[in-house]
């Protein structure tokens, strides 16, 4: 989608959004609260530039607009593969990024994350899997690392990664399956601003991924160990 035609959607009171460089920043009302908006557009690789500059934005945020909601809006191909950004250690890069969306998040700004075209691999870390909450449209595109990808990697023929995939959403992609596997709250289907209302209005309630998954039968293990280390107990396997 658009990003212009989906903020228009998102916020009908009216934005600020610009778009430099496929970096996307600004703020909006919803119902007369005042959120900031960080994001990327056009499958923009992450490197170190945009990774700088998201992180400026909320570092900004936090510093001028204390407790103000955070949107991010992700669209990204994932994190830039030149040998430039590597040897300038991008991974430093998104690491900052993600402490900086961490230390909003304990400074009381709320951040959501919405998924509205692309979100691949350490570009969607560092954003959606940060937030608070992340939600994603349906036509939406999910995914660490594509099965052709995997098979190279893994030299598990693709055929049967094809065939694990359609029971199992860890091999998946697309927003479905990161719904049933708690990294997806929710898919926005309709009024789109009438879902931002509501996911701000939201009380967050710490981490819900993993019993979100268990919930939903996408990952039936994650919690189970969770609750076994905190207890010091034992993995109850179903």
């Amino acid at each position: 989608m658009d990003w212009k035609k989906l903020a228009d959607s998102l916020f009908p009171e009216g934005h600020t959004i610009v778009e430099q460089d496929e970096f996307l920043c600004g703020g909006a009302q919803v119902d007369g609260q005042a959120v900031a908006v960080i994001g990327t557009t056009g499958h923009t690789p992450i490197g170190v530039e945009i990774a700088l500059a998201q992180a400026r934005a909320i570092l900004r945020t936090v510093r001028e607009f204390p407790g103000m909601p955070i949107l991010m809006l992700i669209d990204t191909q994932g994190q830039r593969l030149r040998h430039r950004d590597e040897m300038l250690g991008i991974n430093s890069y998104m690491a900052h990024l993600g402490k900086c969306v961490d230390l909003a998040r304990r400074k009381g700004h709320k951040i959501i994350g919405l998924v509205y075209d692309q979100a691949l691999s350490g570009g969607f870390i560092t954003s959606g899997l940060m937030a608070d909450a992340c939600y994603a449209l349906p036509d939406a595109t999910i995914r660490v690392m594509g099965l052709p990808a995997m098979a190279r990697i893994t030299k598990v023929p693709e055929e049967r990664l094809t065939e694990l995939a359609q029971s199992n959403p860890v091999f998946a992609p697309g927003p479905e399956n990161y719904l049933r596997m708690g990294g997806v709250e929710a898919i926005w289907n309709g009024d789109l601003a009438a879902h931002l209302r509501a996911a701000l209005a939201q009380p967050v309630a710490g981490d819900q991924r993993s019993t979100l998954g268990l919930q939903r039968g996408g990952r039936r293990l994650a919690q189970p160990v969770i609750d076994a280390v905190v207890s010091g107990g034992h993995v109850q396997r179903a």
